[in-house]
Formats: C-alpha cells, structure tokens, sequence
C-alpha cells in the first residue's frame, strides 16, 4: 500500500520561507508525477505545483509562479517544495500527491492519484 507523508508545514510571516518534504512508502510499479496542491477554506484544492518522475517538466500555478520550486529525489522516494516569500494567501492545507500504478494498472493506461493526510501552512501578515 502507497503512503505518503508530509511535513515542514508551520506558520511564517510574511515574506518568510518554508520548505515542504514527502516521503512516499511501500511499493508502486510506475510514477507518472508528483505534485503539491492545497485546500484553503472554503475554496477548492488546487494544483500549486507538480513535477514528471524524471524530474524533466514542471508546471505551476500561475499564483505561485517565482516564489516556489517542486523538486523531486526519487532515490529517497520524496518530493519537496521550497517556498519564498510567502503570502497571507497561501495559507492552506498543503497535500503531496503521486500519479502512480501497479504492473496491471500501468499496462492498461490507468494511472491512480494517492494523497497525503496534508500538512497545514499559515502566513501571517
């Protein structure tokens, strides 16, 4: 069974820095990708980030974009998530997610999205 587990969530100021770890377990066949999304109150979880297993394509959302970078070891079976100067805005729950499969799953073309419990990030203005 795929786990995921984040940590580095916490609350910062205005203008600070966090970084964001997951560290996935158990046995997968295939990753197709993992990202980072988030959930505020009241509003819908939304991609902020993601990266291909190879680590060769990135893609951001536009809100993030030049403040926050997704990394990926994939030796350490983690993906990261540096975030600089952050805003009250990204306050959320942050969720690390994988697009993965096992050798049945990966055969026929379907891919399953896993999820961590989610890791909370306040910024105080």
């Amino acid at each position: 069974q795929v786990k995921l587990v984040e940590s580095g969530g916490g609350l910062v100021q205005a203008g600070g820095s966090l970084r964001l770890s997951c560290v996935r377990s158990g046995s997968i066949f295939a990753i197709n990708s993992m990202g980072w999304y988030r959930q505020a109150p009241g509003k819908q979880r939304e991609l902020v980030a993601s990266i291909t297993s190879r680590g060769d394509s990135t893609n951001y959302a536009d809100s993030v974009k030049g403040r926050f970078t997704i990394s990926r070891d994939n030796a350490q079976k983690a993906v990261y998530l540096e975030m600089n100067n952050l805003k009250p805005e990204d306050t959320a729950v942050y969720y690390c997610n994988t697009k993965a499969a096992q050798f049945r799953d990966y055969t026929r073309g379907n891919w399953s999205d896993y999820w961590g419990p989610g890791t909370q990030v306040t910024v105080s203005s």
